[in-house]
């Protein structure tokens, strides 16, 4: 159980919510399979298995969404009503109007729904309740919204926030690249992008490639700005930080998997909290550590 992605939300610290009354209230949103005519339903389901909604190693909690989606593309739906509307034409001898095909092709969704194959996914979330962090395994924020869409719907009430740091990403990886130096705990590594900030927006990226030369300051003295920069953290975690302070490529390294061989794990459920317990333990550093790099947490009012 290690997360890829990252995106991070602040709660209260701490979260005045117990596991007991998130499992209450997660469960009004259990999921349910698609139902003849549904091309989509999402809902919690649990992360292991088991009937429990929210899985609980220590003091840190996960929960996962499940989705299920109708794979029926709008091609195939718009190829049917064709050949059917070019056959009612030759019926009645007159094509059909907008509105008809408009209601054509609705009906034709509706009866190939039933028989549509379907894909199911997980998106997994970690909560810190004491810590006050709610991380998202996502690319992206936009596939993050999905997760917390419903996570809103099934609670009383969710004082979150997204993350926002005195200082932006953008310009902290800028200072850090021309001064060849990371912050403390931090190694800069050899992956990165730069955008122009002009109209053009011109980019360079450099993949394992060595970034301590005057060739990344030239790019910065033109005007061309970080967006991703890979950093390890403590020689334990390696990641690339994005300009909107999105976490990628998240990869625990082998001193850290090394810890999961030592404790021997004799079932997949034992396997799998071990998993939980050593990157929960990791992140549990790595966001403070990130945040504090990047001058501190904006006050909810600034933000």
């Amino acid at each position: 159980m290690f997360f890829r992605n990252l995106q991070v939300y602040r709660l209260p610290s701490p979260w005045a919510v117990t596991a007991e009354q998130l499992e209450e209230q997660l469960a009004r949103k259990r999921f349910q399979p698609c139902g003849l005519q549904d091309q989509e339903t999402r809902g919690w389901v649990s992360p292991t298995g088991d009937e429990f909604l929210v899985h609980r190693v220590g003091e840190q909690w996960l929960i996962a969404l499940g989705t299920e989606q109708k794979l029926l593309p709008s091609t195939v739906v718009a190829q049917e009503a064709e050949k059917r509307a070019e056959e009612m034409a030759e019926r009645q001898g007159y094509k059909l109007g907008r509105k008809q095909m408009k209601d054509l092709r609705e009906q034709v969704m509706q009866e190939l729904l039933p028989r549509a194959f379907t894909r199911q996914r997980r998106v997994f979330a970690w909560i810190d309740p004491l810590g006050g962090w709610l991380a998202i395994d996502a690319p992206s924020q936009a596939r993050a919204e999905d997760l917390l869409e419903v996570l809103r719907q099934s609670l009383d009430e969710l004082p979150l926030s997204l993350v926002r740091t005195e200082c932006s990403p953008t310009s902290a990886m800028a200072d850090w690249l021309a001064a060849n130096e990371a912050p403390e705990g931090f190694t800069i590594d050899q992956d990165c992008e730069l955008r122009s900030v002009s109209e053009d927006k011109a980019a360079v990226r450099y993949v394992r490639h060595a970034l301590e030369g005057d060739e990344v300051r030239g790019h910065l003295g033109a005007g061309k700005l970080p967006t991703r920069l890979a950093l390890t953290f403590d020689d334990r975690v390696s990641f690339v930080l994005t300009e909107k302070l999105e976490i990628k490529r998240l990869d625990f390294l082998d001193v850290v998997k090394d810890k999961l061989d030592e404790q021997g794990a004799e079932d997949a459920r034992a396997l799998f909290d071990a998993g939980f317990a050593l990157m929960t333990g990791e992140l549990r550093r790595l966001i403070p550590a990130l945040v504090e790099a990047l001058g501190g947490e904006m006050s909810r009012a600034e933000a």
